[in-house]
């Protein structure tokens, strides 16, 4: 099967290419495709898969992605990661905030990015996510609770709320992430706990009450001639007790 995947733009051909060929490559192995091709020309690209079977339908479905991430200024290292199935692919148009004024594309693209970098970083670092900002897109690449937060932030940022603002929601959001996290992994640890202990001990008394009515049943099932097994059952369990009484 042929596939044409997004074209890229003339100043980011050789970027997807890399030194003697070195970035296609990698993307050729990490995808697992037959063919990768690049038009140095036009920077068109297509790759060809093999018989179904013969490669990850999920990767087929993504390569567009990181094709896209790359054509828009990102580092083709951290694009290939959108093939790993927990990694997500957003792109921003500021376009859509300030139309196509380049100098008020270049005023949000500043904003976005602060003093040196210092906005994009505690962004990427509040949601665990990489940010490329390229012309008037901006790429976001990462895991999916964090992406969509980022994306929140970006646009809110080009929406024109403060620096401050933002930080804060994205904070407030990263707390929110973590508490839902330690619930879910305490509701599977209880979950496991009940599984493992079973109900009886879910009654206070019944566990020991079940172990003694078991310890009953196996003594009435051994062989009476197997020594070894009555001297066993006749051993007092640490719960048991005999008390002598003389008849009247």
């Amino acid at each position: 099967m042929r596939q044409s995947l997004p074209r890229v733009p003339k100043d980011r051909i050789a970027v997807l290419i890399g030194a003697k060929g070195a970035t296609a490559k990698s993307l050729h192995q990490a995808a697992g495709c037959k063919e990768f091709n690049i038009d140095s020309d036009t920077g068109d690209v297509e790759v060809l898969w093999g018989e179904p079977g013969t490669y990850d339908p999920v990767k087929a479905m993504k390569l567009p992605d990181v094709i896209k991430a790359i054509a828009r200024g990102m580092a083709p290292k951290a694009a290939i990661r959108l093939l790993q199935d927990d990694h997500f692919f957003e792109l921003v148009d500021l376009r859509d905030y300030v139309g196509k004024r380049a100098n008020q594309q270049r005023r949000i693209r500043a904003r976005i990015i602060g003093s040196e970098g210092k906005i994009r970083k505690l962004i990427e670092g509040l949601t665990n996510t990489e940010i490329t900002i390229y012309k008037s897109t901006v790429v976001l690449v990462g895991h999916e609770e964090g992406l969509a937060a980022a994306r929140t932030g970006i646009e809110m940022i080009a929406g024109g709320a403060e620096h401050g603002t933002v930080l804060n929601f994205l904070e407030k959001d990263r707390r929110r992430s973590k508490l839902a996290s330690r619930s879910l992994d305490s509701i599977e640890i209880k979950s496991e706990e009940i599984i493992e202990t079973g109900f009886e001990n879910l009654v206070p008394g019944l566990a020991d009450l079940s172990e003694r009515r078991n310890r009953r049943m196996r003594a009435s099932q051994i062989d009476p001639e197997d020594a070894e097994a009555v001297e066993f059952v006749m051993e007092l369990a640490d719960d048991e007790n005999i008390v002598y009484s003389e008849e009247e």
